[in-house]
């Protein structure tokens, strides 16, 4: 699912995690970084519940919409963090505590993110007048 697949389903995931009320959601382009993915989707849940709803949502509907089941999922809501591993994509979803012990974003900060839709990942910023 290599190029614009990969980037259509990680603008999914994004889109999916953000319509279930995740916070702080980033797509990161990890293609000139790394072998093992196309991109990353990092979202934080309120907390474990939370989590647990939006990775049940987002494997239902990719499920239903492209066909496709994670290749993987690890971790668990009361780790604070869950996995789901679409192979090009990987989506990511935290506790704001687990976030934050993690620092994905600062691990790979010479990924580019991507420009998600207005009202579906990062808050924009304001701007100056």
């Amino acid at each position: 699912m290599r190029g614009g697949r990969s980037e259509q389903l990680a603008r999914r995931l994004a889109a999916l995690a953000d319509d279930k009320k995740a916070q702080d959601v980033v797509v990161l382009d990890m293609r000139d970084l790394v072998t093992y993915t196309d991109f990353l989707t990092i979202c934080t849940a309120r907390n474990e519940r939370q989590a647990a709803a939006i990775v049940d949502e987002v494997r239902l509907r990719v499920k239903q919409e492209a066909g496709l089941l994670p290749g993987g999922v690890e971790g668990a809501g009361d780790a604070g963090w869950i996995i789901l591993d679409y192979l090009d994509c990987v989506l990511h979803v935290f506790t704001p505590e687990a976030r934050e012990r993690y620092q994905l974003e600062d691990l790979w900060r010479d990924a580019p993110r991507l420009a998600l839709e207005p009202g579906q990942g990062e808050e924009p910023q304001a701007r100056s007048a």
